[in-house]
């Protein structure tokens, strides 16, 4: 081999090889990110039960930026896909969790021997602190 058709110290990868950075910078979306911060977020809020409805607020979001990060991470030059869907699961999972203990607290308001039931055990602790 001639000195011309060896590569030079300390210049990398050649051209043709997997290792080689094109100019061309790939940007991760920020829908996509936003969708996985948005889900974590709202799953963590319906998993507390006290701030389900502020989860299912951050699920919805979650779900449409997760769809929206989806689209946007074909377009060339733009990465995410794997970061939406996993936003969009865990948005999904926000909102399904949510909407499940919104039906579960409505059924248990609506009924009223479920409600007597907890009056009573309430007024029960209350003449024992007394």
């Amino acid at each position: 081999m001639t000195a011309a058709s060896e590569p030079a110290r300390g210049t990398g990868a050649p051209a043709g090889s997997r290792t080689h950075r094109a100019t061309v910078n790939a940007k991760t979306s920020a829908a996509a990110t936003f969708a996985l911060v948005f889900g974590v977020a709202g799953l963590l809020s319906v998993l507390t039960a006290i701030l389900a409805w502020i989860g299912l607020i951050l699920g919805i979001i979650g779900v449409i930026l997760g769809i929206f990060g989806l689209k946007m991470s074909r377009r060339p030059g733009v990465t995410g896909r794997g970061v939406a869907i996993g936003g969009l699961v865990l948005s999904i999972l926000a909102v399904l969790i949510g909407l499940g203990l919104a039906a579960g607290i409505t059924t248990f308001v609506n009924n009223d021997s479920a409600v007597n039931r907890l009056q009573q055990q309430v007024d029960d602790l209350r003449d024992k602190l007394d």
